[in-house]
């Protein structure tokens, strides 16, 4: 009979150590592929399967593109890559950012999903915003099991919390015991997977192929939602607006996703550039007509000195009061994350 051997590891804020401590806790023998998400910057080395090999039993890896998977080991995401999984075998791609991330937890959690159903354990652990939820989503309507670290165990709850809001968990545990607890999952035979709608499927196939690079538009996914008069942050295409149980997510017709939370934040983060540019501009205007004033001082010419001084005092006062306004919304924004 077949069993639980698929386990797919998302984390963020804090995932190291979190990573550190579960892979500790598994045997060299542990009978699973081990998939993990942790979200890095895109351009610096990731040391992750270095630091989880030597932790732990197994051996972690950077997989290769097409490269085979076999029980007993770890496969990491590199930097600014998707990690995904086909039948027998991981992907390694460049797909469109999700929830403001290459990798994204979400997508390697849909990809095992469609692909694995009940054989397939989600585990989600500390960080910030909600990358995780709906892939954790789609781990569980195609029977798989969901496990998130207790929130007020994690460094950064967001995660856990986000996952536990939209998603019926099967396990919420203290990260010191999320290891036995894997130990006994992947042992239990599995029961068969119930059928799930074949508009879903397709979607689900839909949104893996496009992580994997495939293009989204040709395969129609801007017929898959309801359209929303919102713009993609990323690339300003539109964005259709998906649901999966009682979660709201977004997509755009090039690729990226977001979920409501993620799609917030990088449209403030917008905001506020546009904002500091704006300023820019305006302290850059001072500059201008001071000089042009000095020019005239400096000529003997103090009646053509004067419209541009007056103007530079009224440029110079428009630029402070967007100035404190513009640290107004960033307070803001901050409390409100």
């Amino acid at each position: 009979m077949p069993t639980r051997d698929i386990i797919v590891i998302g984390a963020s804020a804090g995932g190291v150590h979190a990573l550190k401590e579960l892979m500790q806790a598994l045997p060299e023998d542990f009978n699973a592929a081990v998939f993990v998400v942790l979200h890095v910057a895109p351009h610096a080395p990731s040391h992750l399967p270095k630091i989880l090999t030597s932790v732990g039993g197994m051996k972690a890896v950077h997989p290769r593109d097409g490269e085979s998977f076999e029980a007993g080991r770890i496969y990491v995401a590199p930097p600014d890559h998707h990690l995904l999984l086909e039948e027998g075998r991981v992907l390694v791609k460049k797909g469109p950012k999700e929830n403001r991330f290459r990798p994204s937890i979400d997508a390697l959690l849909r990809s095992a999903a469609y692909n694995y159903g009940p054989r397939v354990i989600g585990v989600v652990l500390t960080g910030l915003l909600d990358d995780g939820t709906s892939g954790m989503w789609s781990v569980k309507r195609f029977d798989g099991l969901s496990v998130i670290q207790e929130p007020a165990d994690a460094l950064y709850p967001s995660m856990p919390t986000s996952v536990l809001e939209y998603v019926d968990v099967d396990y919420r545990l203290p990260l010191a015991e999320l290891g036995p607890l894997l130990c006994r999952l992947v042992e239990e035979t599995i029961p068969e997977q119930r059928p799930v709608p074949a508009e879903e499927t397709q979607q689900l196939q839909t949104e893996v192929k496009i992580a994997a690079q495939k293009n989204g538009f040709d395969m129609g996914i801007h017929r898959m939602g309801e359209n929303s008069p919102l713009t993609c942050p990323e690339c300003h295409g539109a964005l259709i607006q998906l649901k999966e149980g009682k979660l709201i997510r977004y997509r755009c017709h090039t690729g990226h996703a977001y979920t409501a939370s993620s799609l917030l934040a990088e449209v403030t983060e917008s905001v506020e550039a546009l904002l500091w540019s704006v300023i820019r501009g305006l302290e850059e205007t001072v500059m201008l007509l001071d000089q042009t004033a000095q020019t005239f001082t400096d000529a003997g010419l103090p009646d053509e000195a004067a419209p541009f001084l007056e103007k530079a005092r009224e440029t110079r006062e428009r630029a402070q009061r967007l100035h404190e306004f513009t640290f107004r919304q960033e307070q803001f924004s901050g409390e409100s994350e």
